[in-house]
């Protein structure tokens, strides 16, 4: 049984360059920027197992301060993905960037990304220049995507204060898992996973520490306020999630106790995890004990991808 990988990454010469001279010569804190083609990114799969990867951009994003730059780069990297696709429907899928915080751009180019190159759903970040996806002011987005059913894939980034907090340290070690879990708990209590019920969420990385804290949030949600509404655990049991970091031992059994493995999906993170971290986790996805179903993680994961998204999932 091969794997459906929701969560692979790509990166062109020219979306580096437009980083770079934004100041990201080590985004989040990372030593630099990876290598990453094509061919490289097919041979990984060929050796691991992976039927199908979906391809997006990851952190820090398409928008580097400036609306009409970041417009004309997410049309860039959205046609040169969604390229791939039409080359290799058999191998690739594509998640199409968004310019948030451009609420505008955002839904110009979901329209173009879903209505015309033919993505299988949209990637955003967990927080825009410090703004959350629960703001009001990406109602409309989240308003047009829901209409669409689309998927969105929900990337961590660097947090607001990131160099304060980490003390030099990349930030994807802590700060991506934390950031992940701000930005569901804010879709959670500001009502935005209730009130656009068709919007199919991917939380990456296991959805950070929500399996943890999920019943902490419903505490405080409960005890500090008026309790109406779905609890928290409810509304968080509605998303998907994807196995990229360190799934096994820990971290999808916490996950499969508190909110479910029902949409659980495998990623891997390649091209920012380098390609012998992805060996050593697809090996560790492969030795883990199975689901209990009667399936394996890999056949669990993979028809959960087929339900999530039909034409990728289906190869």
């Amino acid at each position: 049984m091969s794997l459906v990988d929701v969560h692979a990454h790509f990166v062109t010469e020219s979306y580096v360059d437009a980083a770079r001279s934004a100041g990201h010569d080590h985004p989040d804190g990372m030593p630099g920027w990876p290598d990453w083609s094509p061919e490289a990114h097919l041979a990984l799969m060929d050796s691991c197992g992976i039927a199908a990867s979906v391809l997006s951009v990851s952190s820090p994003g398409v928008h580097f301060g400036d609306d009409a730059a970041a417009r004309n780069l997410a049309r860039e990297v959205n046609e040169y993905g969604a390229a791939l696709r039409a080359g290799r429907p058999d191998r690739f899928g594509h998640f199409a960037s968004l310019p948030l915080p451009d609420v505008d751009g955002a839904l110009a180019e979901a329209a173009h990304a879903l209505g015309e190159l033919g993505s299988d759903g949209v990637t955003v970040e967990t927080n825009a220049g410090g703004r959350y996806l629960g703001h009001p002011d990406h109602e409309p987005l989240w308003s047009e995507l829901d209409r669409r059913g689309a998927a969105v894939f929900v990337h961590p980034t660097s947090p607001p204060g990131a160099e304060a907090l980490t003390s030099g340290r990349p930030r994807p070690m802590l700060e991506f898992v934390f950031d992940t879990t701000r930005a569901f708990t804010d879709l959670a209590l500001s009502g935005t996973l209730t009130r656009f019920p068709r919007i199919r969420w991917i939380a990456t990385h296991g959805g950070g520490a929500l399996p943890l804290l999920a019943d902490r949030v419903e505490l405080f949600r409960t005890a500090f306020g008026d309790g109406s509404g779905t609890p928290v655990p409810e509304q968080l049991a509605g998303l998907w999630f994807d196995t990229a970091g360190t799934p096994f031992p820990h971290q999808v059994p916490t996950l499969q106790r508190t909110l479910g493995v029902d949409r659980l999906l495998y990623g891997s993170d390649f091209c920012w995890t380098p390609e012998p971290a992805v060996r050593a986790q697809v090996a560790s996805v492969d030795a883990a004990p199975p689901p209990g179903d009667g399936r394996t993680w890999r056949e669990l994961t993979t028809d959960n991808a087929r339900r999530l998204l039909t034409r990728t999932g289906g190869h």
